[in-house]
């Protein structure tokens, strides 16, 4: 994914500027609500026991178990993914925000994939376990790709910051 700036007014509605604007828009956009969603959903008791046993097995994560009860923690993280989401979204109007965004981005996205090596259960055990994922390995091998995504908004927000200050 990467910009494409067209040097006539034909070039603007080529297959290519448009597959490009599209394709940015539901990177970053699709990025910001899948964020917002899975954010709002941690305001629920749902999701907060949800996500216990991915937090409790991770040696990284799970001492906040000992500071935070499990809403209230999954609650700051709701806080944490839902800022994100608002900070990407506001790409054109703030760069320099959104790049923040990105970053939280990313480190949400590096924090679940470090679930795929500490919780228990992500290989399918009936078909013969790892590679073969369980429905919780499905559900966190997506973060890979959005990982990516998030490192794209990040190059993005950079390059329109950079532009933004040259003007």
């Amino acid at each position: 994914m990467s910009t494409v700036i067209p040097e006539t007014a034909n070039e603007a509605s080529t297959p290519e500027v448009v597959a490009t604007w599209i394709g940015d828009a539901l990177a970053r956009y699709g990025l910001a609500t899948v964020l917002a969603w899975i954010g709002l959903l941690k305001f629920t008791s749902y999701e907060a026991q949800g996500i216990q046993p991915l937090v409790a097995n991770s040696p990284f994560m799970s001492w906040l178990y000992q500071v935070f009860s499990e809403t209230t923690f999954s609650t700051i993280l709701g806080i944490i993914e839902v800022t994100a989401a608002v900070l990407l979204a506001v790409k054109p109007w703030w760069p320099r925000w959104s790049l923040v965004g990105s970053v939280m981005s990313i480190g949400l996205f590096v924090a679940t994939i470090s679930f795929l090596f500490t919780t228990p259960g992500i290989g399918e055990e009936a078909a013969g376990g790892f590679p073969l994922l369980s429905m919780t390995g499905q559900f966190l091998i997506k973060d890979v790709a959005l990982l990516g995504i998030s490192v794209w908004t990040l190059a993005d927000a950079l390059r329109a910051a950079r532009i933004a200050h040259q003007a």
